[in-house]
Order: C-alpha cells, then structure tokens, then sequence
C-alpha cells in the first residue's frame, strides 16, 4: 500500500481512487532522515483527491477529476511561512526563547512566541527575559523537571526525548490505539443535499460556511484550503488573544477574521453556529467545553454539522489537556534526536507535522461531507500532531528519487490590505480545480462576526 492510500484509508476513501493521482517527484525536496516528503506528498494528495470526490459528486460528473502533486509545490507549501514576504519584509518565525535549551542531563525545547507564553515560561522558572539567564539557569536543572515546572504554570517546554523514551510514555501508548484518523457519527440527521456545482473553476465546499476557531498553522492551513476550494471561512478569536501578524498573514488566504468574546458574545455566536455547515476546532481538548462547544453539545443544537478537532497530544492519555506546538512534539516524540547531530537535537525541514495534519483535517472534513451527501448523520473527525509523528516515523517508506521536469515558480504576489504580499501557491491541484485563494488575507480581527 503506498503512503496516499493508506492516508485515503485511513479517511474511509473508495480504494480505486488513488489510482487517479499522479505525482512529479523532485529530489532533494524537504530532505531529511525520515520520510518527510513522502509524509508531504501523501497528505496533500489525499486532500486533493477528497476535493475532486466532493466536486466530481457535486457538479455530476461521470469520473472523478484527476489529481496531479509536484513535490515543488508541495514542499513550497510547506515552508509557506519561510516565503511569505510583507512589503519585502521577511516574517518573524520564531521568539528568542524559543528554542532548544542544554540542561544538566540533556535538552528541553521551549516555545515562547506569544506574549502569555513567553510570561508564563519566565514565570516558572522565575527569570527575567534574558536569554543568558534562562540559558544559565537551565543547564543547572534536569529536563524533565523543567518540562513539569513550566506546564504547571500554564507554559510551554517539554523534554527532548529519543524515540525509545517516547515510544515507553503512556501518551505514546495511548495514541498507538488509535487510528491516523478518527471518525465518529454524533446525531441522526438526513442526508446533506448540497446543491450542485456548475462554472469554472470547480469548487467543492462552495455555498459551506466554515467556522474556524483555529490557532497556530495547523487548524488555519485545513481552514485556508477550505477557503481554497471554496467555502466561506470565518475565523473568530478572542480578543484576548491576539495573533501573531505574520502568522495570520501567511494562513489568513480566502478567509474573513473577527474577534469575538465567547463570554459576552454568546447570542452572536448561536447565530453564527445556526448558519454552519463545519466547525473546526484547534484548542487543546476541553478547553472550549465551558463554552457548550464539545462536539455532541454542538451537533445537539446544529444536526448534521461536521465538527473537526484538532490537538497536539491527542484527546486520550495523560497528555490530552496539554498545549503544544509542532515544535514541541517533534522534541517530545524523538524526532529531534533522528534528526539530530553531534549530540544536538535537530528538525524537520518543514512543520510539517502542522502542514502535514493540516492537510489531512481538510481531507477529513471534504469526505465527511461526501458521506454525509448519501448517508447523513453529524461527525465528529479528529487528528493530532503526535498521532502524525506516529505515522511518519513507523508507517511511510522514503520513495525513489526522479525528475518529472523543469522546476517552476510556485510563488505569487498580491496586494492585500495588510501590504504587497509574496506567498506560496496552494499545492492542492485536480483537473479544473483553483488554483489560487479568491482574496488575500485582511487585517486580523478586522471582518464583522457574520457571515457573508
């Protein structure tokens, strides 16, 4: 089974459909020691083949169009926030504290790019933003013992462990019981009429209204290429928790973002809910429950709504209510010593854990609509970034090397209100499909808390 069917199966596709993806394959695209491009390929091409499946049923066409992936595209796509340029202005990526830090007995990665998280990190460890003072302080403590300090304080640091020491962890256990993805019929709702599609391009998720309550690549990459293929996306944050700009800059393509406080701004957003066709979620699990946002809560007052949720750790284990990031989990799994060298911990080429599981919960979502055409019911689909890792480092084989061309540009520019922007194309590519965001992404926070 090659890496796009397994994840085809694993998001309960028809298993003659991989045949109709194609592949031009590039070497030395996102090289690394484990089978990053092939984790790329695999992930892009089976949101790719979801979105022709939706448009191909939508539109009434006899076959479902072709899929065609370039490891260039691909692996462009999934260092998009590398290429972004704002006015010529190249973006901030990551925090001075956010990195990886020597201790008495090894390493700990910290994340810090927020303002909450970098305050909470000095916090527990009772530092002032220095980073010669957290360095000296942090090679005189055990990993471990900063890695349970700082979440304890509502911060971010974990252990950089080797795969051997993650594969004892009970969170490690716990995600192994379950599949790649996860799937789960919520209510008894009739099967979805989605009117049909008629024009160029063919847009799958066109008339879907997408709620995106989303942080952090992951959640918003899923989030941008539904907008991609078609569907109205509204992403609310709270006004508590502003975003980083480059960050929305890079992820916020063919969506609308606004701001509002679930606190105070409940009616507003039953009304919004009431209109939705999917929800997308990308908070650690439980955290949105005070808010009556569970899947089932949300399903109860929305039959037939598709609810994505997405984690770092997984929604089972000891680690289900942590936070992470996909530099976190890639210090925590092991992949940091894979990738490592001269006793210092490595990366990945690309986050792809987050572009990786991004594009998967975009594929999830795209055949759970197809289902819900035929067989109804409300569903829940959930992925996390440590279930991916358990993919990409026990279940994808490095493929063969090959040149399918000349290579070609997949940067474009626009003008957005944010500024001139040089951005990535999307990778996801089928016959007839866009192949661009309808609109550029506008200031963060900026769009009313309605739909269009």
């Amino acid at each position: 089974m090659t890496d796009i069917e397994f994840a085809w199966s694993a998001l309960g596709g028809d298993p003659a459909l991989p045949a109709r993806v194609s592949t031009v394959v590039r070497q030395g695209t996102l090289p690394a020691r484990l089978p990053v491009r092939e984790l790329a390929r695999a992930s892009v091409g089976a949101c790719a083949l979801a979105a022709a499946e939706l448009g191909a049923r939508r539109a009434g066409l006899a076959e479902v169009p072709r899929v065609r992936l370039d490891d260039g595209a691909v692996a462009t796509a999934f260092t998009s926030e590398r290429h972004l340029l704002v006015d010529g202005r190249a973006p901030v990526t990551f925090a001075p504290l956010s990195r990886f830090w020597r201790t008495a007995d090894g390493w700990v990665r910290a994340h810090a790019n927020y303002p909450h998280h970098r305050e909470r990190l000095l916090r527990a460890l009772g530092l002032p933003d220095d980073p010669a003072a957290v360095g000296a302080a942090l090679a005189e403590r055990s990993a471990l013992e900063v890695e349970e300090t700082v979440y304890a304080a509502g911060g971010l640091a974990v252990a950089a462990r080797t795969p051997a020491e993650w594969a004892a962890h009970e969170q490690a256990a716990a995600l192994a019981r379950r599949p790649l993805v996860e799937t789960e019929r919520l209510d008894s709702a009739r099967a979805r009429v989605l009117p049909p599609l008629t024009g160029s391009p063919l847009l799958p998720a066109a008339g879907l209204r997408v709620l995106d309550l989303t942080r952090v690549i992951a959640g918003p990459v899923a989030t941008r290429t539904l907008a991609l293929l078609g569907a109205d996306v509204l992403r609310l944050d709270s006004p508590r928790l502003p975003e980083l700009p480059d960050q929305h800059a890079d992820t916020g393509f063919g969506k609308r973002s606004a701001t509002l406080d679930l606190a105070v701004g409940r009616r507003t957003f039953e009304e919004l809910l009431a209109a939705a066709d999917v929800v997308v979620t990308g908070y650690r699990p439980g955290a949105l429950d005070r808010f009556g946002l569970s899947a089932g809560e949300l399903t109860g007052r929305r039959p037939g709504l598709v609810v994505a949720q997405l984690s770092a750790w997984g929604a089972y284990g000891p680690w289900a209510g942590r936070r992470g990031f996909d530099s976190l989990v890639q210090a925590a799994t092991g992949i940091a010593a894979v990738e490592g060298s001269h006793g210092h911990p490595g990366v990945l080429p690309a986050q792809a854990l987050d572009h990786g599981t991004g594009y998967l919960l975009a594929a999830a979502v795209l055949r759970a609509l197809t289902e819900q055409s035929s067989e109804g019911y409300g569903r829940v689909v959930r992925l996390s970034l440590a279930r991916t890792v358990a993919w990409l480092t026990d279940g994808i084989e490095p493929g063969e090397g090959g040149s399918g061309g000349p290579p070609r540009s997949w940067l474009a520019e626009t003008d957005s209100p944010i500024g001139r922007l040089r951005y990535a194309l999307p990778p996801v590519s089928f016959d007839g499909g866009p192949g661009d965001w309808a609109r550029p992404p506008g200031r963060w926070g900026a769009d009313p808390a309605g739909w269009a």
